[in-house]
């Protein structure tokens, strides 16, 4: 990730509510949606949060799994979503950056929100989400979240949620796609649940 980018998150996790995410009925709406297709399958053995930021979904996602294991690149947004989810003890903790991440334990249910298109270019994307997809169990649930393209090239960002997905449909199969705007503002997002057609050799 480009170091402007490192220093944007930067200045915008050390406000108190960053990105408005505890206040905004927008961002309530989306967290909603984004744990009631989390929870598609019912219960969740084994999770990865892919970003963090202050925790406000972590806090949703975590009574709802045996194990979840969260990833962000910023420290002060592991640091906070921590601070923020210290009544559960079933949570791992990783500071990393998504390309560089790598484990071999399959997940059943992968969240990644509001996060690709902070990659510096569609190649970049393409490459964490393949890695994603590999670390995906299967028949495992992944669920996606961004704005449009449109919408992140505005921000300056290379690319969105239409490419995103483009790339995912390759690997994974879209079982839901729920698209939705804030009653005012520009604020909008795509989320999307995928599922990994590899059948696991117990089948």
């Amino acid at each position: 990730m480009p170091d402007k980018k490192y220093q944007l998150l930067e200045r915008e996790l050390a406000a108190d509510d960053p990105w408005s995410l505890d206040s905004n009925p927008f961002e309530q709406e989306r967290y909603a949606k984004l744990l009631q297709m989390s929870l598609a399958r019912g219960s969740i053995r084994n999770a990865l949060e892919v970003g963090c930021a202050a925790g406000a979904f972590t806090e949703r996602l975590a009574p709802h799994c045996q194990r979840l294991m969260v990833v962000d690149v910023m420290r002060q947004a592991i640091t906070r979503a921590r601070q923020r989810t210290k009544r559960w003890s079933h949570i791992t903790w990783i500071v990393a950056d998504i390309q560089r991440f790598w484990t071999a334990e399959p997940f059943d249910l992968i969240v990644v929100a509001e996060v690709l298109y902070y990659l510096g270019d569609i190649a970049e994307q393409r490459a964490a989400i393949q890695s994603l997809i590999d670390m995906l169990a299967p028949d495992g649930c992944l669920v996606f979240g961004s704005a449009h393209d449109e919408t992140c090239r505005r921000w300056g960002h290379p690319a969105g949620a239409e490419t995103a997905i483009d790339i995912f449909r390759e690997d994974l199969v879209e079982v839901e796609r729920l698209q939705f705007r804030a009653e005012s503002g520009d604020e909008e997002c795509l989320l999307v649940l995928f599922r990994n057609p590899v059948q696991s050799s117990g089948n």
